[in-house]
């Protein structure tokens, strides 16, 4: 029967989905508040972590709210309840619901931020704009000979040392039959066979994968199980390898259509906003290939370009920093609320954690807040739409 998970659990699941070390050095994700022991029935995601969600939040009777934003990006010394931030938490508190807070670390998941952005648009076959360099745990293979009889159990110790972890995966290993050879020299005491006499057991070549920080640990069980007296077996590093993971995405259309089109399925497919959606370059121009920043872009411009994609959607260009892009040859822009791009994750992330507690046995439920947190509220003046 399935069961109502603690909030560590959930942090536990949120973590391997948006790894807090892939964070950009200078952010702040994790857990902000809460009772790690309590349980949690149910989850609701936002962007903000601000008065009105709070209040959707204990509304709603969540136990856990998971923001995109953090609630604090800076150290302080103190969170009393006569300051915006801490009111936030004591309410949190005294409502016993934990903040959970998701934001580098989603835009740079796979599927994160961009990837919700880039298939609310339809955008397919997307890329990272900026692959995060390096992957997060460099990996070992080790390769063990071990006769026939002892592989399961092998595996199983290794497994428990921390190796055999692929993916959504565990105990994920290998192994072959051959033959392996040896002769015990005088001071051996051999497990098979006899000092000076050549002999030959019928082995498995097992292999197995482990972070490189549990090389010393996997090594140890491996000597640990193995029956014989001087194990053989090998420790490999893994090359790094691509992992889809890094800021911002970019794809391609179905089908090609004009910057104007694009610009009206971009506006349809986001929340409204009372900035609407910002376009710079030909109405007419043709576009096929799109790339994707999920928030504050203007970092990627360059990368957008260099993607070879026609037009960029982003949110918070810079007069200047756009400017200088036009005129320099690069791709249409797209520029749309920042709340709106971002809340794209929401139903996508709160999707993920229900399947990922059903995986693990725990029953919960999840929603995403309706309280819209965009900062601008209305707009006025006339339009120079070029269409």
């Amino acid at each position: 029967m399935p069961s109502t998970p603690a909030l560590r659990d959930l942090v536990t699941l949120l973590d391997r989905r948006y790894d807090p070390r892939t964070a950009d050095s200078w952010d702040r994700v994790g857990l902000v508040c809460g009772d790690p022991d309590e349980p949690v029935e149910r989850v609701m995601f936002a962007v903000d972590p601000v008065a009105v969600v709070v209040d959707e939040a204990i509304d709603e009777g969540v136990q856990m709210l998971v923001t995109h934003h953090p609630l604090f990006l800076s150290g302080v010394h103190g969170v009393p309840a006569s300051t915006f931030k801490g009111r936030v938490v004591h309410r949190l508190v005294r409502a016993g619901i934990g903040l959970l807070a998701a934001h580098t670390n989603a835009d740079n998941a796979r599927p994160g931020v961009s990837d919700a952005i880039a298939a609310a648009l339809g955008v397919k076959r997307t890329d990272p704009l900026e692959p995060l360099a390096v992957e997060t745990d460099p990996v070992d293979k080790f390769v063990v000979y071990v006769p026939l009889a002892e592989t399961q159990a092998m595996i199983d110790a290794m497994s428990e040392a921390g190796a055999g972890r692929i993916g959504e995966y565990d105990r994920a290993a290998f192994f072959t039959e051959g033959t392996g050879t040896f002769r015990p020299l005088a001071g051996a005491n051999p497990t098979i066979g006899a000092v000076g006499n050549v002999e030959q057991v019928a082995e498995s070549m097992l292999q197995m994968v482990a972070p490189r920080g549990r090389r010393q640990h996997v090594v140890a069980a491996l000597r640990s199980a193995h029956p014989y007296e001087e194990p053989a077996f090998e420790v490999i590093p893994v090359a790094d390898a691509p992992t889809g993971r890094g800021g911002g995405r970019v794809g391609d259309l179905p089908e090609p259509m004009t910057l104007a089109s694009f610009a009206d399925l971009v506006a349809r497919a986001l929340p409204a906003t009372a900035q609407g959606v910002r376009v710079a370059g030909d109405a007419q121009r043709g576009v096929r290939r799109v790339a994707i920043c999920g928030g504050s872009g203007d970092s990627m411009l360059g990368a957008a370009t260099a993607s070879g994609a026609d037009v960029y959607v982003t949110s918070d260009l810079r007069h200047h920093r756009a400017s200088e892009h036009l005129e320099g040859g690069g791709c249409a822009l797209i520029d749309v609320a920042h709340w709106a791009a971002e809340w794209m994750w929401l139903p996508q992330a709160a999707r993920l954690l229900q399947a990922d507690a059903a995986q693990a046995g725990f029953s919960m439920s999840t929603t995403v807040s309706t309280t819209v947190t965009d900062p601008w509220s209305f707009h006025v003046g006339r339009s120079t739409d070029a269409r």
